[in-house]
């Protein structure tokens, strides 16, 4: 958290010294102008002031630099012999030009920010109601969800999530949609609907993964694709199908920490024609006091200033030291945000799921009854 003020206070600071650079030029056009004389003939170079505010601030600002730029050229005319000379008048011309143009360009710019901000609202509205609150309790399991949201000049992401009860135990998907945008967004929409659907009815998980593939198949025509991990939970076991997602983490009661990777590389969800037999489910044990910890690649792809990514294996026990798994990931998030320095470049999502042990199912079936 330190760090984030501290980019946050450097970030201010820069723009205060940005705004100060039209008057240092203008002040140092006037300085050498002086020292040199007329033989330069520095005093075109006042327009630097208006050209540089329209880079540096708003119209107001930029028609600020042009007023001081066409008052401190009568002063340096009047030094340099120019003040009812023709090279004098092409100057006043240049800085009333140069600054209705910078003027023009800043509203411009203006407005094509506030297109694109209203275009980022519109999103992250959107992707706030396709990540809905998913159930926090199923069973013997606690679930915990993190989502950070990308820095203000990322581009939307397509992350997505899900939990879904099905026949054989509690779905679980995961995922990240290639590309950015409102594209992105509306097919990882699309891929939840798809996978709601399918986990309720679907006998097996390989069959939600079918249900999944055709979705994609029929809507995308092969242009895009969808990284995804599929889970189902069952008694005392956990299964996984792997589309070319990140591998979840399994975090053992005793605290090590498994790469739960799948015995064969698949392709992601939408590209069936690169392996039509998809992938090959797999099973670990899922036992009391265990936690499995799902991810996208805004994780693990997240770097501090230096360049190093992010070591998500090992701060992972880090959720072994609270008993809410939801404090625990909290704290793993707000780890994520000070190894990065500031704001994660892409969204990072993560979604823990912690089999309680029956001490603690007791102490919570007992604080519920007394509540």
């Amino acid at each position: 958290m330190d760090r984030l003020v501290a980019a946050l206070e450097s970030r201010m600071e820069t723009q205060d010294v940005l705004r100060t650079l039209p008057l240092a030029a203008m002040a140092a056009v006037v300085v050498l102008d002086m020292i040199a004389g007329p033989s330069l003939g520095l005093l075109p170079l006042l327009t630097l002031g208006p050209a540089l505010a329209a880079v540096t601030g708003g119209v107001r600002d930029t028609a600020l630099a042009g007023l001081v730029a066409l008052v401190l050229s009568v002063p340096m005319a009047y030094h340099d012999g120019l003040l009812c000379r023709p090279q004098n008048t092409v100057t006043l011309v240049a800085i009333v030009g140069v600054t209705a143009a910078a003027m023009l360009a800043c509203r411009l710019r203006a407005e094509g920010e506030r297109k694109l901000a209203n275009v980022r609202l519109v999103a992250e509205a959107v992707q706030r109601v396709l990540l809905h609150p998913v159930p926090r309790r199923a069973g013997d399991l606690r679930i915990a969800l993190s989502y950070t949201s990308a820095a203000v000049d990322a581009r939307i992401g397509g992350d997505l999530y899900d939990i879904a009860r099905g026949p054989g135990g509690v779905r679980v998907i995961v995922g990240d949609v290639q590309g950015k945008g409102l594209d992105a967004v509306e097919t990882a929409a699309s891929v939840v609907g798809a996978f709601r659907e399918a986990a309720y009815d679907e006998p097996a998980l390989a069959d939600v993964g079918r249900c999944l593939e055709d979705h994609l198949t029929w809507r995308l025509g092969g242009e895009k694709f969808v990284t995804a991990i599929l889970a189902e939970v069952r008694e005392y076991e956990i299964s996984l199908l792997n589309y070319g997602h990140p591998p979840p983490l399994l975090l053992t009661g005793d605290g090590r920490v498994h790469r739960l990777e799948p015995g064969e590389e698949a392709p992601p969800l939408g590209l069936a024609a690169l392996a039509p037999a998809g992938p090959e489910p797999y099973r670990c044990q899922f036992r009391e006091g265990d936690q499995i910890l799902f991810y996208t690649d805004g994780v693990i792809e997240a770097r501090d200033r230096g360049g190093a990514f992010y070591p998500l294996e090992d701060r992972a026990p880090r959720l072994l030291r609270a008993d809410d798994p939801q404090v625990a990931l909290d704290l793993l998030e707000r780890d994520l945000v000070a190894h990065v320095g500031g704001p994660v470049p892409d969204d990072a999502a993560m979604l823990l799921v912690r089999r309680e042990r029956p001490d603690r199912r007791a102490q919570a079936s007992f604080a519920m009854c007394n509540h």
